[in-house]
């Protein structure tokens, strides 16, 4: 078994063209459609960027560097988010190697944090974030905000 491999996703390559694949196929039924639009249109400015997992020249997981996500604060960003690993590839800290790699990017960006949303407690402290504040989010939920400082 092949160790993953974490890639950026750019426009207009064979890897985007998988890439869209998997997101159209994926069994995360609430976000895929809106993901896939995302990356159909390259509907990403600046920075912000998708990235891929890959095991065995397969795609297996997913993750985003986002300016805003599905929250009303625009004042917080960049968002590390469209966390995904396929069910069967799940249990092998392959999320923390998607977050880590969304970091490491935004940090050579020039970020000094990053900001993950999540309904669950004591996911993403395992990744060094900390609970920040509950925000809402455009459907009227109520979602919990987590911070990671680069060092």
């Amino acid at each position: 078994m092949e160790t993953v491999k974490i890639i950026k996703v750019d426009r207009n390559t064979p890897l985007a063209a998988e890439f869209l694949q998997f997101v159209e196929n994926c069994s995360w039924v609430e976000v895929r459609d809106h993901i896939a639009e995302k990356v159909r249109t390259w509907d990403f400015t600046d920075w912000e960027t998708m990235f891929a997992a890959v095991q065995d020249g397969q795609i297996v997981g997913m993750a985003s560097a986002l300016k805003t996500d599905y929250y009303p604060l625009p004042e917080i960003f960049p968002w590390v988010s469209c966390i995904f690993v396929s069910e069967e590839y799940r249990d092998q800290r392959i999320s923390g190697r998607l977050i880590d790699g969304a970091n490491e990017y935004l940090k050579a960006c020039g970020f000094a944090r990053s900001y993950i949303p999540s309904e669950y407690m004591g996911l993403y402290e395992h990744y060094g974030y900390r609970y920040l504040k509950d925000i809402v989010n455009y459907g009227g939920g109520t979602d919990h905000l987590f911070v990671k400082e680069f060092e």
